[in-house]
């Protein structure tokens, strides 16, 4: 088992500029790199390091949710645009997370929006090669208006765009503070898994005997949660790695296994940012490498 282990890069890290953005990657260990965007500079950066692009940004995924048709269809055509820009300089899987511009919105609005929309992006997603990887961050409370942040969900956009070319951002956070089984998820989703992210998520007993699962009255004790829950660098959580990287292997996953740091330990400063990369890399590289 030899995967490929990433970083999405948080902002202390990413005011460094690219350049030593990826020297560094490169120096404490790291395969590939989650970019913001794609341009010549950075991937001629990630080349010169030594490291992959694992996953690009795209701009503008919450306006292909617009009520207004017009809108929508701008914003279809400058995912489009974006999509062949990314293409030309070699990029190959696309993330985004579908929350609507109205986070009003109910879910099943979004859902019927995205089948009316979303063929056509997926097609020509596959004409450039391109795989496009949602995640299941459910959106900002109180309405968490995310669609594809739930099996229920993610089963009906499966079904209806049965193409590998959508597919899913595996990541475990978001599953267990949700309450969602985040091994029975890859057995049933994981052949539409086209990237993965590592995180984990504590669940603070104390502060779920106060709040329960709906958001705390009061503010948060800690950054990246919402009372009962945090997020936090693998192995300081509840996820069960070695199991996930079972999984992965068993359906062939070829992707990074990007970490994706939102730890209130390791934030602030550029020296706290470094010592969480470093910290989760080595944390999965005792399942993953």
């Amino acid at each position: 088992m030899n995967f490929n282990i990433g970083m999405r890069i948080p902002p202390k890290i990413g005011a460094e500029g690219i350049e030593k953005i990826a020297r560094w990657g490169a120096e404490v260990g790291l395969d590939s790199l989650d970019v913001p965007q794609l341009t010549p500079e950075i991937r001629s950066a990630c080349e010169k390091a030594g490291l992959e692009i694992g996953t690009v940004d795209v701009a503008g995924v919450a306006q292909l949710f617009s009520l207004d048709e017009q809108r929508r269809a701008n914003a279809v055509d400058n995912l489009k645009q974006q999509m062949a820009e990314i293409s030309a300089l070699g990029g190959r899987v696309l993330f985004m997370c579908l929350v609507p511009e109205d986070h009003t919105l109910p879910r099943e609005e979004s859902l019927a929006i995205w089948k009316d929309t979303f063929p056509e992006i997926v097609k020509y997603a596959e004409q450039k090669d391109l795989y496009i990887a949602i995640e299941g961050w459910p959106g900002p409370a109180p309405y968490y208006s995310t669609i594809g942040c739930t099996p229920e969900t993610l089963r009906a956009m499966f079904e209806a765009i049965p193409s590998k070319h959508f597919g899913m951002t595996y990541d475990p956070s978001h599953l267990v503070r949700l309450g969602i089984d985040h091994i029975r998820v890859l057995t049933e989703f994981g052949e539409r898994v086209n990237h993965c992210h590592g995180k984990d998520t504590e669940i603070l007993s104390d502060e779920l005997y106060e709040c329960g699962v709906i958001q705390s009255t009061f503010p948060e004790k800690y950054l990246f949660s919402e009372g009962s829950w945090r997020y936090t660098i693998p192995g300081h959580g509840e996820v069960d790695w070695g199991k996930v990287a079972v999984r992965l292997e068993q359906m062939d996953y070829k992707g990074p296994v990007s970490i994706e740091l939102e730890d209130h330990r390791y934030w602030g400063s550029l020296q706290a940012e470094q010592q969480g990369i470093v910290k989760a890399a080595e944390h999965l590289k005792l399942y993953f490498k």
